[in-house]
């Protein structure tokens, strides 16, 4: 399980995202990782009857890197989703995301959006 090697710092489930800040060890590659975190949580859901049996993530994911002298400002972001959520939509947020970054996109590659 992914948790041996890389320690959830902060976890945020919002109904159509979650935020997950992981300590990445360097032997684990990322890839690897969200297919870890989505297959075991999956697994978890449907164990505990959280979703239906046709449940499944989107093939892609989004992942950032921060700073050590970051993690005290990202968990608290993580953990204000539900605040932050009343003012930004998870597309905004997304998107916001990519160009603070400068991670150049094309609209076709990104997420199914849920729409309110």
């Amino acid at each position: 399980m992914f948790q041996e090697k890389n320690p959830p710092l902060a976890v945020y489930c919002n109904p159509d995202h979650t935020h997950i800040l992981i300590g990445l060890n360097p032997s684990v590659s990322i890839a690897d990782m969200a297919r870890d975190i989505k297959s075991d949580s999956t697994k978890w859901m449907k164990e505990n009857r959280m979703v239906s049996d046709n449940f499944s993530w989107q093939l892609g994911y989004g992942a950032f890197s921060y700073s050590r002298s970051q993690l005290d400002t990202v968990v608290k972001y993580i953990l204000n989703q539900p605040i932050h959520h009343r003012k930004t939509s998870f597309k905004e947020e997304y998107l916001d995301l990519l160009k603070q970054f400068d991670i150049e996109f094309e609209d076709h590659y990104l997420f199914e959006w849920i729409e309110d």
